[in-house]
């Protein structure tokens, strides 16, 4: 099978995977990150009475037309607490940010604007203009109007008003289920001491939260030694658990300890492609089986998050009804960059803020597919295409953000 560019891959993906439509019920407490399945409509007006702005007096503004005008204090309005009357004509009633206008009032006189005399008397010291820091009932929302739509995904603003909109629950869409497979006799869990020829499993952590940050859940299979039955048996949990995604790090390739395409090609498994023109993370594999979509990533620790970020990411977004991510972006070659060959190179780089205000993408001088130190240090891939010829300094290069936060502008 010929090496496939990577947007043919990316693509041939992304065609194969559809949002998924089930809907859940979830408390607002637990909405934050999750896509609206319906448009949310207000249950209430907001806010549902003339409310004041500021701590002042309700009064009619015909009642206080010229400065040092003399008004009656009837009585006050605090939040909870409204007060039951009305305003008649040369009176006021002391009021609170957020208390509901008196009936008869029309305009709100800030307190530092009256002057106080015989315990219940004011003179005002500041003109007032009609309907100042008043707060029409409806001025937020009416009840019934569609206030945030289908596909809106939710965060703390969006939680706020909905909250305020009376929801208790929200209707979402499911997020996907990955099943998460490590596979190799080499591996031990964290926390355990590694044998003489074996490595500590660490792909695992950085896929789960990769999928995680996607709009995901995950299941994590364990590990499971270089075993036919073992690896089917895990997958066959992973299909009894309905998972939408199996993901397979490291196994996938065709030497005599790389069991899990066969195995997955026994167990039903339609391949897609494999192989992919890319440095690091060449021996990605793309199937499905059955309805549930298959990757296996390498299992080199770099290899596999790279492709997670390039493959795992994108399908997850999608299935999750989640906008496409925004870590594509530019930056200066902070060095000169050597030729490319034929396949798309994915260089690790610190980003440095130049004098001149540009930020500058330093790749790391070791980039060996193992080391997961020198990707944690770096905040960027630089991406140099299929035969790119040499990059001089200062010039634009595409960069992947590893952190979507850092601002390049």
């Amino acid at each position: 099978m010929n090496l496939l560019p990577v947007a043919d891959a990316q693509s041939r993906l992304l065609d194969s995977a559809t949002p998924l439509s089930s809907i859940e019920t979830v408390p607002l407490h637990e909405a934050a990150g999750r896509v609206l399945a319906h448009d949310l409509k207000a249950r209430l007006t907001q806010p549902p009475f003339d409310a004041s702005a500021m701590d002042g007096y309700a009064l009619r503004r015909d009642d206080a037309g010229e400065l040092g005008s003399v008004l009656r204090v009837i009585g006050a309005s605090a939040a909870g607490h409204a007060f039951d009357g009305s305003v008649g004509k040369g009176e006021a009633v002391r009021i609170f940010t957020g208390a509901p206008v008196p009936a008869g009032a029309d305009s709100v006189l800030l307190q530092e604007d009256a002057e106080r005399f015989d315990d219940d008397m004011l003179r005002t010291t500041f003109p007032v203009r009609q309907g100042q820091h008043l707060r029409p009932r409806g001025q937020d929302f009416e009840e019934g109007e569609t206030v945030l739509a289908k596909g809106t995904v939710m965060e703390f603003t969006r939680l706020t008003v909905a909250a305020g909109m009376n929801h208790p629950s929200l209707d979402v869409f499911r997020r996907p289920l990955v099943a998460i497979l490590a596979t190799g006799d080499e591996l031990v869990a964290p926390g355990n001491t590694p044998g003489p020829a074996q490595i500590i499993a660490s792909n695992t952590f950085g896929i789960a939260t990769l999928a995680r940050e996607a709009g995901a859940e995950v299941l994590d299979l364990g590990i499971v030694g270089d075993d036919r039955a073992a690896i089917t048996a895990a997958v066959e949990r992973a299909r009894a658990a309905k998972a939408d995604v199996i993901v397979t790090l490291g196994g996938a390739s065709v030497g005599d300890h790389d069991l899990v395409q066969s195995t997955l090609l026994a167990a039903g498994m339609v391949l897609d492609f494999w192989k992919i023109a890319m440095r690091p993370g060449k021996p990605l594999m793309v199937g499905r089986l059955g309805d549930t979509h298959v990757l296996g990533l390498p299992g080199n620790p770099v290899s596999s998050l790279v492709c997670g970020l390039l493959f795992l990411e994108p399908l997850l977004r999608k299935m999750a009804n989640l906008p496409p991510s925004s870590r594509e972006s530019t930056a200066k070659a902070a060095v000169n960059l050597a030729p490319n060959d034929r396949r798309q190179d994915y260089v690790r780089a610190r980003l440095i803020r130049a004098a001149s205000g540009e930020w500058l993408a330093e790749p790391a001088a070791k980039q060996d597919s193992s080391m997961m130190k020198v990707l944690a240090q770096s905040d960027c891939l630089i991406v140099r295409p299929p035969h790119a010829p040499e990059l001089p300094a200062g010039t634009d290069c595409p960069v992947l953000l590893l952190r979507p936060e850092l601002p390049l502008s």
